[in-house]
């Protein structure tokens, strides 16, 4: 109830002094999270071992591959070139054109297939092995130690003001990274163009504009992913990050973490009994995350970030083997491995399970699939295109000609010779040359008259086949339909 002072108008409403409520005060736990945060460079420590020899093999064996493919020859050309301008590909004995695209089609199916395979059965390996983006990060890298030091030389290198030491260190790491990507670039354009005539134009200075694009983008992107961006290809920009979660179950190895055994970690002497102390066998020595290329610490579990390149693995193994431990503290293993306390033989069982089982078959019938269907591939094949110029016409003698026009591509690298024959209709027959030769690799058009006697067939169109042969030590065949117009 309000009250009025003595005097005060009756008309006017009382005003009732609010008292301010007490808040309570911020909880001592309270964290600021920034929606934003600059990213901190990553130095990932050296480390040798069982899967650092492992990577760097298979980093020797892709750049090998890579780098020295084009430079292969076979029959006296390419080995392996996808000429765009010629719309022809050469894959050692295999000479492929635009139709054949449905081996391409093949070939991304299966690598897709194997990829989910992979995954399902060991996680992350493509990444940490033998994904480009790692692969160069690792050589990047190791150009970078060779010039700046180790780890910490590399952190103080930074931090440090600059001088004419500091300057020197950085041109020369630049100029060995802009050297080797402009190298990878000359190679990825030597799989389009001739990789002899692209290094001869090259030092003649007379690269075309599309081949010095491409050389100087291809390299462009491997310095700047490579050099620069590393570690976060992976964890924004590469969609595999992202949905391997749908590929992974509880049977999928992955690099991990026993906890049952680690925890509680801890510092202490070499000499002292973890037992007594209440400890696990982690000496939190963080070398795992030192290692990491991602920066990611595995002790907290399994993490989109890491790329299973074992490295903590390897470290961890080694700072075991100091302090007296077993090894296996960090592993590859599963979850339901962790759990159940499984050994290796029983996870591997585990691995032929029915997600897996459903990959390998389906992988395996598309693989075989392909296979066959490039083995028993005609190196021949012919288009039958009509002539719209003349659809069909009475020449002497009252007989009906056709004219229609043969593409015919030879898939080989030898000159053939066809023999042209067709059929379908009484009495009808080839008024025009009916052998023809085409050159290596070529496609050659010719126009051929086809011509059927009067009355031997009623008005509208009929159904006839054309019927490609060569000769030689392998003769081809190969057969088209078309159809003759017989005029009103």
């Amino acid at each position: 109830m309000s009250t009025a002072s003595p005097g005060a108008d009756p008309g006017a409403k009382a005003v009732i002094p609010i008292t301010p409520v007490p808040q309570p005060a911020a909880a001592a736990d309270e964290v600021m999270v920034s929606l934003y945060a600059s990213r901190q460079k990553i130095y990932p420590r050296s480390v040798s071992g069982f899967f650092s020899r492992w990577r760097w093999l298979i980093v020797w064996l892709t750049q090998l591959v890579f780098y020295g493919l084009p430079w292969l020859q076979w029959n006296a050309r390419q080995a392996v070139l996808f000429d765009l301008e010629a719309r022809r590909f050469y894959l050692f004995g295999l000479v492929l054109y635009p139709q054949d695209f449905i081996y391409l089609t093949g070939l991304l199916v299966i690598s897709a297939l194997s990829l989910f395979l992979f995954t399902a059965v060991a996680g992350r390996l493509w990444c940490g092995f033998a994904c480009p983006q790692t692969v160069y990060t690792e050589i990047f890298l190791w150009i970078e130690k060779k010039v700046e030091g180790d780890r910490s030389a590399r952190q103080r290198l930074d931090k440090a003001d600059l001088s004419a030491a500091k300057f020197g260190k950085k041109a020369l790491k630049h100029a060995l990274w802009v050297a080797f990507a402009l190298w990878t670039g000359f190679t990825f354009v030597g799989y389009f163009t001739p990789i002899r005539e692209l290094g001869a134009l090259t030092l003649a200075l007379s690269l075309g504009p599309w081949q010095t694009f491409w050389v100087l983008f291809y390299g462009f992107a491997t310095y700047g992913n490579a050099g620069f961006l590393r570690e976060q290809v992976c964890k924004y920009m590469c969609p595999y990050a992202r949905f391997q979660s749908a590929m992974f179950d509880k049977d999928t190895m992955i690099v991990t973490y026993d906890a049952q055994r680690g925890e509680p970690r801890g510092a202490r002497s070499k000499k002292a009994d973890p037992k007594a102390l209440g400890l696990g066998t982690c000496v939190d020595c963080t070398l795992c995350v030192q290692v990491c290329p991602t920066g990611i610490d595995i002790r907290k579990g399994l993490q989109y970030e890491c790329i299973g390149c074992a490295a903590c693995v390897d470290v961890c193994d080694e700072v075991m083997d100091k302090v007296g431990y077993p090894r296996g503290l960090i592993r590859f293993s599963t979850q339901n491995g962790m759990a159940n306390g499984w050994n290796r033989n029983q996870m591997l069982r585990r691995a032929l399970r029915p997600r897996v089982l459903v990959y390998g078959g389906i992988l395996l019938a598309i693989t075989v699939a392909v296979g066959v269907s490039l083995f028993l591939r005609t190196p021949l094949k012919v288009d039958v295109i009509r002539d719209r110029g003349a659809l069909a016409r009475m020449v002497e003698q009252g007989r009906i000609e056709n004219v229609f026009r043969l593409q015919i591509m030879n898939a080989t690298e030898t000159t053939q010779r066809y023999a042209v024959s067709v059929s379908g209709l009484p009495g009808i027959t080839m008024a025009s040359e009916t052998t023809f030769e085409v050159l290596p690799t070529e496609v050659r058009s010719v126009a051929v008259r086809v011509q059927i006697p009067p009355d031997a067939a009623t008005t509208g169109s009929h159904p006839i086949q054309f019927d490609i042969r060569s000769s030689g030590e392998s003769p081809q065949h190969v057969a088209e339909k078309a159809v003759f117009l017989v005029p009103r």
